[in-house]
């Protein structure tokens, strides 16, 4: 007699405490058919005794049955979402399944891999360069804040926008693939936490900076602070066409010194506005070992910062007609222009805000301020009607500030740190609790709900939770049922590896009326998450071989340097030998190549498999390479052959029983 799902959750929702589960329950339940062997006969709550056995010497309690079932993707079965989630400081992005929270793939980007080849390629060291900070190659990251593109404000899964807050960059990655595509350096800022968010067709990539500098981060002395240092944000323009960002297309605002922090982009009733938090509006510049405030103490005496609230539709117009100033190559809406056209405001908010998030419909603006127990609704009507009367206060660079009651529709007290917020399908937010290690539910006003703008409960996090992701959560139509809490430390979830901890998601069911329900623990152990975006698997189309073989990754096309079987060959031309391998299982075509001690190598390596997951790697001791070949994939690796040696070349990829054959000689005569 078989159990089924039904009943094993109706006798965890009915049984005593320590019954069940885990992936024990998951192959009874789930797994194959067969006829029920003596331990696997029901209970009288309808379990099989093995199980109960099982849950008593594990301590485990009714919940844990549910969670168990609502996460269990028994081997063969597919995910239903991507999560993706920055990096941070691994300067790479992060894609999970939901609901497995099994980690899919580490999609390079401003770190070298080794495992994917990235940045030891020719190709993949020219993305790597266009990121050039400084003129020097900047081989990490630090990845915040990864952004989906959007058609008509919903996620459409073609492409993925990452930015770097340590370089000042924006990254495209291309979903055909998962791989990166483009980098990006802002010409004005050092460096930027407002980024990437995305208008909602994707015309732009929003990127604005964290720390004030003089725009170009050249030197002024912090005395001068007022007068030189600025902050930026930047309408990086995107062309769908050919899934790049256009530098030239693209243009900036200057903003004042205060630091900007987070930002969201206007929807539906709201669409063509972008709104940007900030703190520091005290412009403290620290100087405690002069006896000066310290930063954090400097930057926190106002009870009140700033939104910056930016007409982007009509700023288009005035960078059109050329009232921009160029700098660093970057047009440049100046204060004063912003002013004369209305272009940029200021709203009062409580002091040290992180987060702003626009509610689906584009008829609110949700922030959170960290030194404020209350989430603060502003609504886009009252903005507008502000605006149009034309009344305001001024900060001292002749800013317009909307007077905070003006702008104001709500405050909702949810609890200790409030810091980011999203939507679901049922008219209720869900706001991070930092400080409280919690999450927050409430419930918004018409025309969401009609008891709106109340809490609506909570749910204890493990520990100190940064941003929260919910299905499609910051979209016109959030589809709600899983939220994922991004937690800054993990303390005693798991077991100890030493004084280094990782970090911790938690997969959190929101579908549930009665209140949210923690399911599943992740430990994240290669940098710090900090935001993450949950789109439906069946919205992502990747290729799982490329087009035809000889395809090049970057270009979307065929590479002129594919080499076809029976076509493999070493070419010298003066000191530049130019070798064309092919890949299959399981031998390099050629197989030795042999150089003299001097000589500029170009070894284009084109894996001819067909067949899925068929990759190819490439290592060659003694000269730092190790690239890999997905099936179709044609890529270039160029070196010097300066040292004279015998270097055994080999495949770094399992690929099949004679894997180990897989391998040649590189030989350099002095």
């Amino acid at each position: 007699m078989a159990v089924t799902r039904r009943e094993l959750i109706k006798s965890a929702a009915v049984g005593g405490g320590g019954l069940v589960v885990g992936g024990v329950i998951g192959k009874t339940v789930l797994g194959g058919g067969g006829a029920a062997g003596p331990a696997a006969q029901p209970t009288a709550t309808g379990l099989p005794q093995d199980a109960l056995a099982i849950a008593k010497q594990r301590n485990l309690n009714p919940g844990d049955i549910v969670a168990a079932l609502k996460t269990y993707t028994p081997s063969g079965k597919l995910d239903t979402h991507y999560l993706f989630a920055s990096g941070g400081h691994s300067g790479q992005v992060w894609v999970y399944g939901i609901p497995s929270m099994r980690i899919l793939k580490v999609i390079p980007v401003f770190s070298h891999s080794s495992y994917q080849g990235w940045g030891y390629s020719d190709e993949s060291l020219e993305i790597l360069k266009r990121g050039q900070v400084n003129g020097k190659l900047t081989t990490w990251g630090d990845t915040h804040h990864p952004a989906l593109s959007e058609t008509k404000g919903d996620y459409d899964g073609q492409f993925l926008f990452i930015n770097d807050k340590a370089g000042g960059r924006i990254a495209v990655i291309d979903l055909r693939d998962f791989m990166t595509k483009q980098i990006v350096k802002n010409p004005l800022i050092i460096d930027d936490h407002g980024g990437t968010f995305v208008t909602p067709n994707t015309e732009y990539v929003i990127e604005s900076c964290q720390y004030s500098t003089p725009l170009g981060w050249s030197y002024a002395p912090l005395d001068e602070y007022k007068d030189k240092y600025r902050g930026a944000v930047t309408f990086w323009k995107f062309d769908r066409q050919k899934g790049r960002i256009d530098p030239a297309q693209s243009w900036s605002m200057e903003l004042p010194p205060y630091f900007q922090d987070l930002a969201d982009s206007g929807k539906l009733a709201s669409d063509g506005w972008a709104f940007i938090n900030s703190f520091n509006t005290e412009m403290a510049t620290g100087g405690d070992a002069e006896g000066k405030p310290p930063m954090e103490v400097g930057a926190s005496q106002r009870d009140m910062d700033y939104l910056h609230v930016i007409n982007w539709k009509k700023a288009e117009q005035v960078v059109s007609e050329g009232m921009v100033d160029t700098v660093n190559g970057m047009r440049l809406i100046r204060m004063d222009m912003a002013v004369k056209h209305g272009l940029l405001y200021l709203i009062p908010e409580p002091k040290s805000p992180h987060g702003v998030d626009v509610a689906p419909k584009g008829d609110y603006i949700v922030v959170s301020g960290k030194l404020d127990p209350h989430v603060t609704v502003y609504s886009f009507k009252k903005i507008q009607d502000a605006i149009a009367k034309g009344s305001f206060d001024q900060d001292s660079y002749g800013l317009p500030i909307i007077r905070f009651d003006d702008a104001m529709e709500a405050q909702v007290q949810l609890g200790l740190g409030p810091l980011h917020t999203q939507f679901d399908n049922q008219g209720f937010g869900y706001t991070s609790l930092f400080l409280e290690s919690a999450v927050a539910r409430w419930s918004l006003g018409a025309p969401y709900r009609q008891d709106g703008w109340k809490l609506a409960g909570k749910v204890p996090i493990q520990y100190n939770v940064g941003h929260v992701a919910a299905v499609c959560g910051d979209t016109v139509n959030p589809l709600g049922a899983y939220l994922v809490s991004l937690n800054k430390w993990s303390l005693d979830r798991f077991a100890p590896t030493g004084p280094h901890h990782t970090v911790n998601l938690q997969l959190v069911d929101i579908s549930r009326p009665e209140g949210m329900q923690v399911l599943y623990d992740v430990p994240t152990p290669d940098g710090e998450p900090h935001y993450a975006q949950i789109i439906p698997a069946d919205r992502v189309k990747p290729v799982l071989v490329y087009p035809e073989v000889g395809w090049s990754a970057v270009t979307w096309s065929k590479d002129p340097n594919a080499t076809a079987k029976g076509k493999e060959r070493v070419v010298r031309n003066g000191s530049k030998v130019e070798v064309f391998m092919t890949a299959v299982r399981s031998h390099y075509t050629p197989d030795v190549v042999s150089v003299r001690q001097g000589d500029t190598v170009v070894w284009h390596i084109t894996n001819i498999e067909t067949a899925r997951n068929a990759s190819h790697g490439f290592a060659l001791p003694g000269y730092n390479l190790g690239v890999v070949t997905d099936p179709g994939q044609t890529l270039t690796v160029t070196f010097q052959a300066d040292t004279a040696g015998t270097y055994p070349f080999y495949c770094t990829e399992f690929c099949s029983a004679l894997h180990l054959e897989m391998m040649g000689y590189f030989l350099v005569q002095a």
